[in-house]
This record gives structure tokens, C-alpha cells and sequence, in this order.
């Protein structure tokens, strides 16, 4: 029987207190142990020594991301990364030209979401009260097949940026790159609807082959802190979030989101704005809207960052 005697006055965080064969394990296995109070700095950052760089989320299709384009330009903000959530499969093979060419002449990363998932299929788990969580996942290996077949067609058409929403799609990629099936620099980003809420899952999720992680849009700055001291992989964070994960509205928190968490993309969509997936069409006014009005919440952050952050946190306009 284990004993119940307990050290008294000591932290259940403390190495040495009650909690001390727990905390052992984690530390042998490289995990922090507690979330990181104290905020500590990170000291990593990007390739070209910045510390945060801005994602510009839901941009579905070459007329958004002009919006998006036009309007960065307006404010001077610079975009890094635009994502997108319908789906490769909702864009024509033109669209998808466009959105990459456009990409290259303003130097922004084009971020599509592997478009076959659960939720739109015919199950009815995805659609449950309870069952809404497997939303983003592949339902059988019909699924599993189509959405590696996106994949590879779109690299074979020059898409270098793709959004994952299933663990076992994940860990195929990954794979698949070491192996030379598919290319080796294919940026492969998490999306929230495959949530990061800790630092084990992290490290899991970089060991499967995520080189973009995409946390949780509700944790702390601590608790952000501590996936930092897990992983080196870049991360990025909703600072205004879509209402259907929270709506959290955190741009003063940005200052020390990109000290704890660098190399971070810090990204803004629209509170209050209806759902757009699948776009279309039908949806245009509303896309072209929210997409400007996302660079427009940005562009406030940025000025926060700017007004209060350290020098290491800027980044140039356009």
C-alpha cells in the first residue's frame, strides 16, 4: 500500500514535496512539471531572428487574400502567413494557382486545410453534443486516402503549407517527408481543431511531424510558457478567437504571449462574425468583410506590441 504520509507546508510543484515521484517522471521523460508562473522569457526565435510573426486565419481564396493584401497595406502591417479552413478540395486548381502566386510576389506563406473531415461526412457522431470533437477528424481510411491524395496532388502543384486536423494524418505526413515521398520543407501546422493543451501534447504532436503547433485558444500565459519549455517547434495562438472556440478577445496579452511563447505566429479573427466553412459564392460579402476586419484587429494588437514590447519583438512593416 502506498503511504499516505505527506510532508507538510510543501508545494504538490515542489521536487521534493508530496508529488515527488510524479514530478520524477516527468522530468526523466524531458516535461515541464508545473505550469511556468514566473513567465520566464523564451530566447528562441525564427529562422531570420524574429520573435512573432502574423498569421491572418480563414482567408478562403485568392479574392480574400487580395483583401487581405490591400488592407495590410493600408495599416502597414506585414503578413507572414494567411490559413484557410474550407478545404484544398473547395478551391479550382486556378484558385489554388492564384492563391500561390499571390503568395510568392508579397512573400506570404499559404496555409490550406486538408478539406475531407468527419463532420462533413455521413456519420452522425461529428454532429452530437458530445460527439463534436472528432469534428476535424478522418472517418475510415476512404477518408484517411483522400485526404493524403489532396495532400500530394496540391505539393505536386507547388503548395508548400498545409493545415492537419487528425492525429493519424499527421504521423502519415511526417513519414512521408523523412521518406521522400512527400517534400521535405512541406510546413505542416496543426489546426485547433486538434487542440495543443499541454506540454506532453506538444511534444507529441512535433514528434508525429507538426512543425507549426497550434495551441489551445484559452490557455494561460503560464500554461503557455511551460509548452514553450516542452518544444522549440514554432507555435501559434488565436489572440481574438472565432466564437465557436471561445471568442476570446486577448490583445494585451500579446505583449507577453510573444516574450513566454517566441517563436510565435500570433493570428486575429473576427469575434461576432458567422461561420464561413464551407466558403463559396453565397458567402462572399461576409469573406471579403471578415478578412479585411481581421488585419484591422491585428493591426491593433501590433500597435500594443509596438507601444510596449521590447525591441527583440518587432517586426518591419511592409
Amino acid at each position: 500500500m502506498m503511504s499516505q504520509t505527506q510532508p507538510e507546508g510543501r508545494s504538490t510543484r515542489d521536487p521534493s514535496g508530496p508529488m515527488a515521484g510524479t514530478i520524477a517522471i516527468l522530468r526523466k521523460q524531458g516535461l515541464p512539471w508545473c505550469d511556468a508562473g514566473d513567465l520566464p522569457a523564451s530566447e528562441a526565435r525564427f529562422d531570420d531572428g524574429r520573435a512573432w510573426r502574423l498569421e491572418i486565419p480563414s482567408v478562403e481564396g485568392p479574392a480574400a487574400m487580395a483583401a487581405v493584401i490591400e488592407e495590410a497595406e493600408r495599416l502597414g502591417v506585414r503578413v507572414d502567413r494567411v490559413s484557410q479552413g474550407s478545404g484544398i478540395s473547395m478551391l479550382t486548381d486556378g484558385e489554388l494557382t492564384e492563391m500561390l502566386t499571390l503568395g510568392e510576389a508579397h512573400g506570404i506563406e499559404v496555409c490550406l486545410f486538408v478539406g475531407p473531415r468527419a463532420s462533413w461526412g455521413v456519420g452522425r457522431q461529428p454532429v452530437s453534443g458530445a460527439g463534436a470533437v472528432a469534428g476535424p477528424t478522418l472517418r475510415g481510411a476512404d477518408q484517411v486516402r483522400f485526404a493524403l491524395e489532396e495532400v500530394r496532388s496540391a505539393t505536386e502543384r507547388g503548395l508548400r503549407s498545409i493545415l492537419v486536423g487528425d492525429v493519424g494524418l499527421l504521423a502519415i505526413i511526417g513519414r512521408a517527408k523523412v521518406a521522400g515521398d512527400l517534400p521535405p520543407e512541406l510546413v505542416v501546422k496543426t489546426s485547433v481543431a486538434l487542440p495543443c493543451p499541454n506540454p506532453a501534447t506538444a511534444a507529441v504532436l512535433a514528434a508525429l511531424g507538426a512543425t507549426s503547433i497550434n495551441l489551445g485558444t484559452d490557455l494561460s500565459l503560464g500554461q503557455i510558457a511551460a509548452i514553450r519549455a516542452a518544444v522549440s517547434t514554432p507555435v501559434d495562438v488565436y489572440c481574438e478567437a472565432p466564437d465557436d472556440f471561445g471568442g476570446v478577445i486577448r490583445h494585451f496579452e500579446v505583449i507577453d504571449m510573444v516574450r513566454v511563447a517566441s517563436p510565435i505566429y500570433i493570428k486575429f479573427t473576427v469575434r461576432n462574425a458567422p461561420g464561413i466553412y464551407p466558403s463559396g459564392a453565397h458567402l462572399a460579402g461576409t469573406v471579403l468583410s471578415t478578412a479585411r476586419e481581421r488585419v484591422r484587429r491585428a493591426a491593433l494588437a501590433i500597435d500594443l506590441l509596438r507601444r510596449y514590447g521590447s525591441s527583440s519583438t518587432h517586426a518591419p512593416a511592409h
